[in-house]
């Protein structure tokens, strides 16, 4: 038989689309062609797969060898396509049988002397092969990583040989196993922070319900300590979302950390680019943003950032996805994440400390602040002040509330929003906020004196009641209370027309 028939998958942003591998022998000139939009990686796969035969002691056939990759319009890119290429050629010369080539799928590049090395997104490739019901071969770099769909038979390969032992049924490949899952938690305790209860208060409402929070206040107060403490007072991760976000990991790193349980934390520089956030490149790989899917993404010194690399986490932060288009392909990434940032109240960072020492003017505050648009400001739910700590306070021998306390009280929230609405409160659209955020009519008149004394725009508004809903579910109450209104409304401080 002149024709071979072998699976595998691409790689399209978070999705591994199914790939053909067809080999087709004929007569003529002794040759190797390779078609199917293959990128220059493909391409060069044809003299790795020759010699990687040759030095697995296989015959390489003179003849002309053509290998179709399908589906033709999909761009391939990489060296896992060096494995199934060599296997098609392999079957269609009749050096290995056909019978099992159609319950597998194959990914790996070749070294040039037959061994196997690893390749990125070995995980979303395997939740796909779970769902066309078929086996999946990987490098044993890959293989642990590969496991962590259950649903998935992956068997562990070091070589070409190995695999081809397997398919002469002559020596059985080893099955893969998954990563060893950590459920301990490794996160910093809440109760390292001393004081700053209002803090506190304001990052277990913004667990509770989903919230992007903005810490400003003067250097040393503790604002990275709040915000690194946020995902140990998150709940843990479910199955699926702890799988989302391994996945995202496997295609940007090839690798999957031993704390994949855990919620990501991205916490990039300030000189970073808008692609590093966003993700991009001639072939697209996921940035900070999606790294943080299911997590928290935190930007210190928020005004530091440059403008135009901000003003990029707009749409996610509504969508939750991001989609990246190119010339030759579109993908889109998962970005659900909860975004915490910190900055200074002024340039110089004491404004409001009291000791005299900020000599900033007004207008050189303002220009500083003017670096975060109203457009972004709007997003973020809560605005919160960190002040200084004294020293009493430092030495204070009074125990702390720890971060595993906090949790279960933000676990009883979130169940509550699930009960009643199947999503997070941050999730809300307009419709289902007026039926789940129901205000009286002296509420409504309060809200609107709210808005014109305060100058909040109608997406405040929204978010002000988003955070009311929340804390009503922190305090176990069906209906929104007067007192959860100015809580939610006394968390819009820099939306306010007079400058803090």
């Amino acid at each position: 038989m002149s024709l071979a028939i072998v699976y595998t998958r691409a790689q399209s942003g978070i999705s591994s689309p199914l790939v053909t591998v067809e080999v087709h022998l004929s007569n003529g000139l002794p040759g190797l062609s390779i078609v199917g939009l293959p990128e220059t990686a493909v391409k060069e796969s044809k003299d790795r797969v020759r010699s990687a035969l040759i030095n697995s002691h296989f015959e390489f056939p003179a003849r002309r060898i053509t290998v179709n990759l399908a589906p033709a319009d999909l761009p391939k890119e990489g060296g896992r396509y060096d494995l199934p290429i060599a296997l098609g050629i392999l079957a269609a010369s009749e050096q290995i049988p056909h019978e099992d080539l159609n319950e597998l799928e194959f990914l790996g590049e070749l070294a040039l002397s037959g061994q196997l090395r690893p390749i990125l997104g070995a995980l979303p490739a395997s939740m796909e092969c779970a769902l066309a019901q078929r086996s999946l071969v990987v490098p044993t770099s890959n293989s642990s990583e590969a496991a962590l769909c259950q649903d998935t038979t992956v068997y562990s390969a070091s070589s070409l040989l190995e695999v081809c032992a397997h398919l002469h049924k002559r020596q059985t490949l080893s099955l893969a196993v998954p990563l060893l899952n950590s459920h301990h938690d490794h996160y910093p305790d809440l109760a390292d922070v001393k004081g700053q209860r209002q803090a506190k208060r304001a990052l277990e409402v913004a667990a509770a319900g989903g919230h992007n929070i903005l810490f400003f206040g003067p250097p040393g107060t503790g604002k990275t300590m709040l915000a690194s403490r946020l995902p140990g007072i998150m709940p843990p991760l479910e199955d699926a979302e702890a799988l989302e976000a391994a996945a995202v990991s496997s295609i940007a790193t090839g690798k999957v950390a031993d704390n994949w349980r855990q919620r990501p934390f991205r916490s990039p520089h300030h000189t970073a680019s808008a692609v590093a956030l966003v993700g991009g490149g001639s072939n697209p790989r996921p940035g900070e943003i999606s790294l943080a899917h299911r997590g928290v993404l935190f930007l210190d010194e928020l005004p530091e950032f440059q403008r135009k690399v901000l003003e990029v986490l707009r749409e996610p932060m509504e969508s939750g996805v991001i989609c990246i288009s190119r010339a030759n392909a579109q993908v889109q990434f998962p970005a659900q994440f909860q975004l915490v940032a910190a900055m200074n109240p002024c340039p110089c960072g004491y404004q409001g400390s009291g000791d005299g020492r900020c000599k900033c003017s007004f207008e050189k505050t303002e220009r500083y602040r003017q670096r975060i648009s109203g457009p972004l400001l709007d997003r973020f739910d809560l605005h919160v002040p960190v002040t200084a700590v004294n020293t009493k306070q430092f030495q204070s021998k009074s125990v702390e509330e720890n971060s595993n306390a906090v949790r279960e009280r933000v676990n009883s929230a979130r169940e509550k929003q699930h009960r009643r609405q199947q999503k997070l409160n941050r999730q809300l659209s307009g419709d289902e906020l007026m039926q789940h955020c129901e205000l009286t009519s002296d509420q409504i008149s309060f809200m609107e004196n709210a808005m014109n004394s305060l100058g909040l725009s109608a997406r405040a508004y929204h978010r002000c009641l988003r955070v009311a809903r929340t804390l009503a579910d922190m305090n176990n109450e069906e209906s929104i209370s007067d007192a959860h209104l100015s809580e939610a409304l006394g968390y819009r401080v820099l939306d306010r027309r007079k400058s803090i």
